[in-house]
């Protein structure tokens, strides 16, 4: 049966891909030429095209001012990008079945990934009963004992309850009320089902309103947002993946069960190659699809070009952050094998719990106070800007407070007097500043800055890496190496030059290939060339692996009633 591009793509489910398309009509009678991101291509009816996969591109917008059920006044398109925090209104509609959130929902690892509804019956399981209106919130989808089923919890009395259901589970289940702000790319990502539109407010008015803003000034109502999704697909006797635009105006046919798919080229994420076994490494393969940037070797992976892939492997980076009070910061992956040289830069810390974590039996930590603090017990010492310390040990202390005696963490110091020392003790709830005095003018190389001190690190690049031609680092005033990382990579060259070996890593480039039957003349892999990988900020949170895992100060008592 016949449909528009736009209705087909708007309810095919992700894992049903790839899909056979044929087309039944385009824009003219003799098909249409369509052309985006450069690549031109002509659906002409009877035309056939192999779909492998399809993202949110933009979203148009209804524009309703007042509330989610006033008249739509006028429509305007929105890209990914545009500014503004916009809070997720809660579907009315019901969903029937556990099968259907999971089939209409993105259900992944992180909080954007975490739907809530409840369900207004009770939901009775073996050793667990979930009440009507209970808020139900799913964390994954696995099989278990060969049924398919999702991760749920519960929270009774600030404590969580898990559980699983079926996705054969039937019932109404209606989206709870969402508290939290998303940006446009969030909620495209995230938080629109499948086949549905999505209403949504804005959160915080935008800065700056002008002539140019497609929203109405000093908006206040709600947006229902349809996406434009971008279709990647693969014509019969093209080498190239195609873009297409789903509300191109164009009718298909699903054809994949009565049509031979292997006929089609098969196009390879660079994760499917590292999902290949280590056996059937190396191979040729052509670049279908290369990825952006100009930094080698990237610019080295354009479209058409044959290539050979040597092995697959796990390989250790430093994750660094540029050193700067405004942001955007810079970020980069450094690989174990960076041949410069760096000199220490004074740390900062915020509290006396970090200088704790600080602390090291290598050397001993002397800090300056950059804030003021006025202990509220005698017991404890009080500080001054400019004191100079030098971080001895954490211990416990006795203090009076409020008549009583009570136990408190304290990090014992020596303070730096003019000709002597003072021990003092710093409560560790303190709320202060302090900075790294720096005495070590040795320089280091990465592996023994990993080796000899802990992670996070400030350091400056002293001497660049004359190996590579542009070292990126030796610009950046200040470099914080915040954690070591393994990740995977491909071992790669050209089959014009297969000497010249670079790594490229697997999940953070955007490129597709497809396999050749060649044989590889060089079958030992060359000399492993290396790079420093600057990536962005949304690829920063994706490696970073500690970043709920951030360690706390104890909270500090309250002060003492005036």
């Amino acid at each position: 049966m016949a449909s528009t591009l736009e209705k087909f793509i708007h309810s095919l489910d992700p894992r049903a891909l790839p899909r056979v398309l044929q087309i039944q009509s385009g824009i003219y009678f003799q098909g249409s030429i369509y052309e985006m991101f450069g690549n031109e291509c002509c659906l002409s009816t009877g035309e056939v095209i192999k779909v492998i996969g399809f993202k949110i591109n933009k979203l148009i917008a209804s524009i309703c001012e007042n509330n989610e059920d006033s008249q739509i006044s006028a429509k305007v398109e929105l890209p990914l990008n545009f500014p503004g925090l916009y809070k997720v209104v809660a579907d009315k509609t019901p969903y029937l079945s556990i099968e259907e959130i999971t089939r209409k929902f993105s259900i992944g690892p992180t909080r954007f990934g975490h739907p809530s509804f409840y369900c207004p019956e009770d939901i009775k399981l073996a050793n667990l009963t979930i009440k009507h209106g209970e808020q139900i919130t799913f964390s994954s989808v696995e099989e278990i004992n060969g049924t398919m089923a999702v991760n749920c919890g519960v929270v009774r009395n600030n404590q969580s309850h898990s559980f699983t259901l079926p996705l054969s589970q039937e019932g109404k289940f209606y989206e709870c009320e969402d508290d939290q702000i998303y940006t446009l790319k969030e909620i495209a990502e995230w938080k629109i089902p499948k086949s549905r539109n999505r209403i949504v407010k804005l959160s915080n008015a935008l800065h700056v309103w002008d002539s140019s803003n497609p929203l109405p000034e000093n908006f206040g109502g709600c947006l229902v947002l349809t996406p434009v999704y971008e279709v990647k697909a693969v014509m019969k006797f093209r080498k190239d993946i195609v873009h297409i635009l789903s509300d191109l105006d164009v009718e298909v046919k699903d054809i994949t069960d009565c049509y031979d798919i292997s006929s089609f080229l098969q196009p390879l994420s660079l994760e499917d190659v590292f999902e290949r076994t280590s056996k059937e490494f190396p191979m040729v393969a052509e670049i279908m699809e290369g990825p952006q940037g100009s930094q080698k070797p990237y610019n080295l992976l354009c479209t058409g070009k044959e290539i050979i892939i040597y092995k697959k492997y796990q390989a250790k980076r430093v994750l660094a952050s540029e050193i700067r009070s405004d942001s955007p910061k810079r970020h980069f992956l450094i690989p174990m094998s960076y041949k410069g040289k760096f000199k220490r830069r004074p740390r900062e810390f915020p509290t006396a719990y970090d200088l704790e974590i600080a602390r090291s039996e290598k050397e001993q930590l002397h800090v300056v106070a950059t804030k003021a603090f006025d202990s509220p017990h005698k017991e404890l010492f009080s500080v001054s800007v400019g004191d100079q310390f030098l971080v001895q040990q954490c211990q416990t202390s006795e203090v009076l407070y409020e008549g009583r005696k009570k136990v408190v963490d304290v990090l014992a110091c020596e303070q730096i007097l003019s000709h002597t020392y003072k021990k003092v003790l710093l409560p560790m709830y303190m709320e202060g500043g302090f900075v790294e005095v720096i005495h070590d003018k040795k320089q280091y190389q990465l592996s023994e800055v990993c080796k000899d001190f802990r992670l996070p690190f400030n350091v400056k690049v002293s001497v660049r890496d004359l190996s590579i031609g542009d070292d990126v680092l030796a610009a950046v005033p200040g470099l914080q190496l915040e954690e070591e990382i393994t990740d995977s990579y491909l071992l790669v060259s050209s089959v014009s030059r297969p000497g010249d070996g670079w790594e490229i890593p697997v999940y953070r480039l955007n490129m597709s290939v497809h396999l050749l039957s060649k044989d590889v003349q060089t079958v030992v892999p060359p000399a492993t060339r290396t790079t420093v990988e600057e990536i962005s900020e949304e690829q920063y949170y994706m490696v970073r692996r500690y970043e709920n895992q951030t360690l706390y100060p104890p909270p500090r008592p309250p002060k003492k009633p005036a």
